[in-house]
């Protein structure tokens, strides 16, 4: 029996979320918006993982 390659892979990562719990996200926005990896995740604590209502919050 052969597998479905497309059901074995594992899902795309979605571009349009910010990972709070994910380190390299966290650094990566950080650095895009010149602001502290903290400021990161407490703007994705209040306004959710959106990528871009986290950016607006930030000031992008």
């Amino acid at each position: 029996m052969s597998i479905d390659k497309q059901t074995s892979r594992e899902p795309a990562q979605d571009r349009r979320n910010v990972a709070g719990g994910q380190d390299h996200e966290v650094r990566y926005e950080a650095e895009k918006m010149g602001v502290s990896k903290d400021e990161v995740r407490d703007a994705v604590k209040s306004e959710g993982n959106s990528r871009k209502k986290v950016e607006d919050k930030l000031g992008g």
